[in-house]
C-alpha cells in the first residue's frame, strides 16, 4: 500500500468506524425492553422487515430505493409509510448514537489526524445518514455521501463516484475502507478503486486489516 499515491480515503461507517456487533447487542437490549414495556413485538418485526428489504434493494440495485423501501415495508407490516419512516429513524439513526462512542474502533482519531497532516482528504460513504453518527464517534470528514443522496445503495458505485467527483480525485488516487467485501469492496472494484477490508480473518482476493493500529496505517502512512 503506497500512501504517497493516495489523495482521497473513503470510509464506510457501520462496522468500519465502530463495532457494529457490539452496538447491535446494545440496541437489541433496548428493543427487548421496549417490547416488554409495550407488550408488543410490532416494532421489532417492522425493523426486521425493513432491514431485510433494504438488503434486497441493495442486491437488486433499485434506483431511488427509499420510497420503495418505505412502501414495501409498510405493506408487509400493515403500517402507514410515515410510521415506518419514523420508527426507522428512531431506532436505526437516533437511538444508536449514544452507544457509538463506546463502540468506536481504537486508533481512528489518530489515523484521521495523520491522513490530514499528509494532505489527504477524508470522505465518508454510508448507506444510512452519517453526519450524526460521525459526530457521535468524535470524527469529522471533508466529504459525506449517503445512499439517499445518490439514490443507490452499495454495491452500486454511484456513491463512491460522487465522493471522488466532490474531492476532485481519480480512482487510482482513492482508497475505499470498509468491512463488507460484497458491498464496500464491490463498489470499489466497480469504480476502479483500491479496497481495504476490515476483517479479523483473511479474505481471499482482498487486502484486509484487523485494527487501525497495524503497520498498514501507522508505519507506511
Amino acid at each position: 500500500m503506497d500512501w504517497n499515491t493516495v489523495r482521497l480515503a473513503v470510509f464506510d461507517v457501520d462496522g468500519t468506524l465502530y463495532n457494529q456487533r457490539r452496538l447491535r447487542l446494545n440496541m437489541a437490549c433496548e428493543l427487548l425492553l421496549h417490547a416488554l414495556c409495550n407488550r408488543s413485538l410490532s416494532t421489532a418485526r417492522m425493523l426486521s422487515a425493513y432491514r431485510r428489504l433494504r438488503e434486497q434493494l441493495a442486491d437488486d440495485e433499485v434506483q431511488d430505493f427509499e420510497q420503495v423501501l418505505l412502501t414495501q415495508t409498510a405493506d408487509r407490516c400493515g403500517l402507514p409509510p410515515a410510521t415506518v419512516a419514523a420508527l426507522a429513524a428512531e431506532w436505526l439513526e437516533r437511538r444508536p448514537l449514544r452507544h457509538i462512542p463506546a463502540c468506536r474502533y481504537d486508533g481512528l482519531p489518530e489515523l484521521f489526524q495523520r491522513l490530514r497532516a499528509r494532505g489527504k482528504r477524508i470522505a465518508v460513504l454510508s448507506d444510512y445518514p452519517a453526519q450524526a453518527k460521525l459526530q457521535a464517534a468524535g470524527l469529522a470528514a471533508d466529504i459525506i455521501v449517503c445512499a439517499g443522496d445518490v439514490g443507490f445503495l452499495k454495491p452500486h458505485p454511484r456513491g463512491l463516484q460522487q465522493a471522488m467527483a466532490l474531492a476532485g480525485a481519480t480512482p487510482d488516487a482513492t482508497v475505499m475502507i470498509g468491512d463488507r467485501p460484497e458491498r464496500d469492496g464491490a463498489a470499489a472494484r466497480r469504480s476502479g478503486v483500491r479496497a481495504l477490508i476490515k476483517s479479523r480473518r483473511p479474505l481471499p482476493g482482498w487486502q484486509t486489516f484487523a485494527t487501525y493500529r497495524e503497520p498498514l496505517f501507522t508505519v507506511r502512512l
